[in-house]
């Protein structure tokens, strides 16, 4: 949980500039990487006043059950901290994870004291993320909002091997950035339930599952959209350090926005969701 020993956050007709100071000075982090898509956001300092609809599954039992059910070595694609990944233990013998960000070294320090294997796994010229493992050397694999390539996942599962993901519909934050005036910087229909499939299916793998939940993400004040800005990094990357110049550059903007919420109306949010199960057949 976020120490938020700070000031309170100003009300929404409070005036702008105090908005944004207040979110300079708030902790930008959330209590988890995940938190930001699942919901959980619990002692971060916006409050209630950003709230996340989170999808109807628990994606940490369903991973936690394909662990306990598999017959050999599982691996977790985009492992982050490590964290979640160590929480579905007792790991089978010879499991593994990647990661590519800054988390790589809490990664290992948390998961190799397990046994697990740590490695980065680059992208290529094409932009393929390879897996530095053998064909057919895991019995079942998890990926949590992280890019995959169906192609290594059906190349890296043995016969009869499961594949878990839950991602991030890229329609998520749509709203938000036309709110902003601000351009999209990824492609709306760039990760969808249908393109996921397609290529899963395409590298091998028969579909077992695939789910979308419709979630909504709700601000209540400039301060949860300026907090969440912070946060959540790639929205609006200009604004992601609240500088004075990058402020100014967007400012009729967020005094639009921020006249909204003085009114007592809210932001509601597009925040999609997607659960695939997949088997690679015998």
């Amino acid at each position: 949980m976020l120490d938020v020993s700070i000031a309170p956050a100003p009300a929404p007709d409070a005036p702008f500039e105090d908005h944004i100071e207040w979110a300079r000075n708030a902790p930008a982090i959330p209590s988890t990487p995940a938190a930001l898509f699942t919901g959980g956001l619990d002692g971060a300092p916006v409050g209630d006043r950003l709230t996340i609809d989170g999808p109807e599954w628990d994606y940490p039992v369903l991973a936690r059950d394909l662990v306990r059910g598999s017959r050999g070595a599982v691996l977790d694609i985009g492992t982050g901290s490590g964290d979640f990944f160590a929480g579905l233990g007792p790991l089978p013998t010879g499991s593994a994870a990647t990661e590519t960000g800054p988390a790589f070294l809490a990664a290992r320090r948390r998961l190799e004291p397990l046994g697990v294997d740590v490695r980065r796994a680059e992208a290529s010229w094409t932009g393929d993320v390879l897996l530095p493992f053998f064909d057919g050397q895991y019995s079942a694999v998890l990926s949590r909002f992280s890019t995959i390539d169906p192609n290594e996942v059906g190349r890296v599962l043995e016969p009869g091997g499961t594949f878990l993901t839950e991602q991030v519909d890229t329609r998520d934050g749509i709203a938000l950035n036309k709110a902003l005036r601000a351009p999209l910087g990824w492609d709306q229909d760039g990760v969808t339930v249908d393109v996921i499939c397609d290529g899963l299916v395409a590298s091998g793998l028969e579909i077992v599952e695939a789910t979308e939940y419709a979630g909504t993400r709700t601000f209540k004040d400039l301060s949860s959209v300026l907090w969440y800005l912070r946060t959540a990094a790639w929205q609006v990357p200009e604004l992601a350090d609240l500088s004075p110049a990058n402020v100014a550059r967007h400012e009729a903007a967020l005094r639009g926005l921020h006249m909204h919420f003085a009114m007592g109306n809210e932001l509601v949010d597009e925040a999609p969701r997607i659960l695939v199960k997949a088997r690679r057949p015998y």
